[in-house]
C-alpha cells in the first residue's frame, strides 16, 4: 500500500510528487510549490536544488536545509495563488507550512516567487514571515 502525499492531496505519493521527485516536470507553480513541500518532508536535497532558480541556488547556505531537515513538515496549506498556470511564465504561491521538532510546533508562512528555466518551473525566491512557534 502507498503513502499519502505530504502536500496533502488526496493523492498516493507516487501519483503525486513523487512522480515529479521522479523526474516528471511539474505543470503549474502550484504543482512545484507542493512538490517542494513534499522534498522537505521526506528530506530530498537534490530535488530542492534542482527545483532552484541558479540565482536560488547561489544564495542558498549550506545549513539552510541541515536546519529544515531537521524539523517535521507536518501539513501544507495553500493560501493563495497568483498566475503559474501552464500559459504562464511567472507566478507567486502564498502558503503556510506546519511543522514540529520535538515538544515545539510552528507554522512557517511564505509567499514564492516561481518563474520558468528552459520551460520548467522553478523556484526564485520568498519572503518568510517569522516561524510561529507554539507549544
Amino acid at each position: 500500500m502507498s503513502s499519502p502525499c505530504p502536500c496533502g492531496s488526496s493523492l498516493a505519493y507516487e501519483a503525486c510528487c513523487g512522480a515529479f521527485h521522479a523526474g516528471a516536470a511539474a505543470p503549474t507553480a502550484e504543482a512545484l510549490m507542493r512538490s517542494r513541500f513534499s522534498a522537505f518532508a521526506r528530506r530530498d536535497a537534490a530535488y530542492l536544488m534542482r527545483t532552484s532558480h541558479p540565482s536560488a541556488r547561489a544564495r542558498a547556505r549550506p545549513g539552510d536545509l541541515r536546519a529544515a531537515f531537521a524539523m517535521a513538515w507536518t501539513r501544507l496549506e495553500i493560501v493563495a495563488t497568483a498566475r503559474g498556470g501552464v500559459d504562464d511564465a511567472e507566478g507567486v504561491v502564498r502558503f503556510r507550512a506546519h511543522w514540529r521538532q520535538g515538544e515545539k510546533t510552528g507554522v512557517l508562512e511564505e509567499t514564492s516567487r516561481f518563474s520558468r528555466d528552459h520551460g520548467e518551473w522553478v523556484y526564485r525566491d520568498g519572503p518568510r514571515r517569522p516561524a510561529v512557534e507554539r507549544r
